[in-house]
């Protein structure tokens, strides 16, 4: 029931404190020296919008003081405006009639600090994209309608009340989920930050994608060095804690102080393991090998390279039958009893760098599965690696393909009606960004290794959009490659030739070529698979965390908060966020170390003060809103006095953990709740103030 719920975490922690006994709410006390400011913004809303007339008309609203149009009001002019007309008006509440508060909230807010003022009683007035960008063939209609959002945004103002940001104490401790290149950049920025990290990675080894490369572009350096390279660094640093085989399995807390906890599932192999091949050697199970895509096949207990790290084989439990027979030719060294290991600790903030999947075509898709002749760029780079499956020699029935082709966008860039879409029912709309320069990068080094094999590319649009990436498609131009474009909605045709010489034929309608129908007889296809977001709905179950149209985790703002996570204290680093490649990755992973730095460089973590809140004079105590609540811990039951000697149970919202999604306000039927700066009272005064005066016809 209800009334067993304890104090949530952290209640004594967060500021402001716990109701006091006997608390009564204050009375608000309403604004009465109100300053309006428009802004031109430019040109991008007074070429629509009369901001003259606007002005105007907020001039002569009950409570306003002041009220001015300024050409940028977010320039040093603007702010200063505002500063000026609080210390020589007194003005009490401001409003700001502008573009979308995601832009330059933060910013008025400082000025309203710096002219003296609460920066909550600041309330903006999006005239820019819900009035002249909504409305540019009406100027009249944007108008009224810019007007009626000044009306409002006053009404509102003029009940806001000032707001404290809630405080809580920093755990001075991060944790970095993933152990690729973006996660190590992480854990190594921040360590050297003075930052503590643990470092978890849910496989046996670290590395990721990367150390299944054979080169990088552009530089065309090694792969692996350079990742063991930052591993070592990684491992130098005594801030950090490196756990193998672990994932989150539990999550709580808030920014400053979160619980996580962890699971790591055995190894299986200590140190003392010294006949490792000969232990590998005895296994009878035989899966397919991932670290090659597939190609080929490893056992249950494996290393994916000579030099792995750890440089040390692991047990795949999910395949091992415990068999012993490991054990039997190692000697030692194997534990096939041990048993997964939970453990707790707390981070003050969390770096997400879970990586990505490759897109897995459905059999059939330009032939895939139909012949073992039409294969990934994955496998295809798996094969082109000295130390790969194949000995970097590309061979099909032991021999080199004659013609090769590859075909772009598969599995990106999908078109409704056009594509199938995938098992979660949604297509993959967008660029996966890598796939073009790894696919010239693949073809130069094929016709390097093999000039006489015939490379085709088959591409839709091609774009190798790094810094110092255009060299790849005018060396493959320069070397040979043949180029044929297709249209979005007619794409190649791969069939299977039984007992012809070359034993696939693709047909395209190439527009480079004014739609000419060609058909190219191949011994091998070769796909240019995109990026996919990696499966990591539990962790999202546990956080909460936005995840965006495309699969993959949402930021704040692509621009302004680029690596920021809208749950407080959850950073994104790398390809969880959206397709990158290395360098773009680990760029991302320096920012949310950057991030991370900063918000636990105190002893204290701020938070935005825009919470639930309950009045302790309507709440009868029901717990209705516990139910009704998303987040552990935001809402609970305690002991309020009433009266003298008459104790009875009231609702508490803690502060740190309340996320102001107002999911509990609907559900009390007392109305006892409200998100502050978001009342019901402030709704209604909004409403009112814009029904005062019916809008136009077509200022909707």
């Amino acid at each position: 029931m209800a009334e067993r719920r304890s104090k949530p975490k952290g209640a004594d922690k967060a500021t402001p404190a716990t109701p006091a006994t006997r608390a009564t709410p204050q009375q608000p006390v309403r604004g009465e020296k109100v300053g309006v400011y428009v802004c031109h913004c430019g040109g991008n809303i007074s070429d629509v919008v009369d901001v003259d007339r606007v002005a105007t008309e907020a001039s002569q609203l009950e409570g306003v003081a002041v009220a001015r149009h300024i050409m940028f009001m977010c320039s040093d002019e603007g702010q200063k405006a505002i500063v000026d007309d609080i210390e020589a008006l007194g003005l009490d509440r401001v409003v700001v009639a502008a573009c979308t508060p995601k832009l330059h909230e933060a910013t008025f807010r400082r000025a309203l600090q710096r002219g003296g003022m609460n920066p909550y009683l600041f309330l903006p007035a999006n005239i820019r994209e819900q009035a002249s960008w909504a409305h540019p063939h009406s100027p009249k209609a944007a108008t009224e309608k810019a007007i009626a959002l000044v009306r409002a945004a006053v009404a509102k103002a003029e009940m806001l009340e000032p707001l404290d940001k809630v405080r809580v104490a920093a755990v001075h401790r991060s944790l970095v989920i993933g152990g690729g290149v973006a996660g190590l950049r992480a854990a190594l920025d921040l360590a050297r930050q003075g930052v503590g990290v643990t470092l978890i990675e849910k496989s046996p080894f670290l590395g990721g994608r990367s150390v299944q490369l054979h080169t990088v572009f552009p530089t065309e350096d090694p792969a692996r060095p350079l990742v063991h390279r930052l591993i070592d660094e990684v491992k130098a640093e005594r801030n950090v804690s490196i756990l193998t085989n672990t994932e989150v399995v539990a999550l709580t807390g808030y920014v400053g102080d979160f619980t996580i906890t962890l699971r790591t599932t055995p190894r299986g192999v200590s140190r003392d393991l010294r006949k490792s091949a000969e232990a590998i050697a005895a296994c009878p199970v035989k899966v397919a090998n991932e670290f090659n895509d597939g190609i080929d096949e490893r056992k249950a207990i494996y290393q994916p390279y000579p030099g792995s790290e750890p440089d040390l084989p692991a047990i795949d439990w999910a395949t091992c039958t415990r068999c012993g027979d490991c054990l039997t030719a190692a000697g030692a060294g194997i534990d096939l009893n041990a048993e997964p290991v939970e453990t707790r600790i707390e981070a003050g903030a969390i770096v997400v760098a879970t990586g990505f999947d490759h897109y897995q075509p459905r059999p059939g898709e330009y032939g895939y599965a139909a012949s073992p002749r039409v294969v990934t760029l994955p496998q295809v780079h798996r094969m082109l690696d000295p130390e790969g499956p194949t000995g970097g020699r590309l061979e099909i029935d032991g021999r080199v393909p004659r013609s090769v082709a590859f075909i772009h966008c598969v599995g990106s860039r999908q078109i409704e009606g056009v594509d199938e879409p995938g098992p979660a029912g949604k297509l993959h709309e967008y660029c996966s960004r890598v796939c073009c320069t790894a696919t010239l990068q693949a073809a130069n080094e094929l016709r390097k290794k093999y000039p006489d094999t015939a490379v085709y590319d088959l591409y839709r649009d091609i774009r190798t959009y790094g810094r110092d990436q255009e060299p790849y498609y005018v060396d493959s131009s320069k070397k040979g490659v043949v180029f044929m474009r297709f249209a979005n909605e007619d794409r190649p045709k791969v069939e299977v030739v039984e007992g012809a010489n070359y034993p696939l034929k693709v047909t395209v309608t190439d527009t480079l070529t004014f739609g000419a129908e060609i058909e190219v007889p191949v011994d091998l296809v070769i796909l240019s698979v995109g990026v996919q977001p990696r499966d990591i709905s539990e962790f999202i179950d546990m956080t909460h965390a936005p995840v965006g149209a495309d699969g993959f985790l949402l930021e704040v703002h692509p621009k302004l908060r680029p690596v920021e996570s809208a749950i407080p204290g959850l950073l994104l680093a790398g390809t969880v966020q959206a397709p990158m490649d290395i360098t773009e990755s680990t760029s991302a992973a320096s920012a949310a170390a950057a991030k991370v730095t900063a918000l636990l460089a105190s002893d204290h973590v701020e938070m935005e003060p825009f919470v639930a809140k309950v009045d302790p004079s309507r709440c009868d105590g029901c717990g209705l809103c516990l139910d009704a609540c998303h987040y552990a811990g935001a809402i609970a039951l305690q002991d309020v006095e009433i009266e003298e000697g008459v104790v009875e149970k009231r609702a508490y919202v803690n502060p740190v953990a309340c996320k102001g999604c107002g999911a509990c306000v609907p559900s009390c039927p007392v109305s006892a709740l409200d998100v502050a700066s978001w009342e019901i009272d402030q709704y209604k005064a909004m409403i009112d103030a814009i029904t005062a005066q019916p809008l136009i016809a077509g200022a909707r």
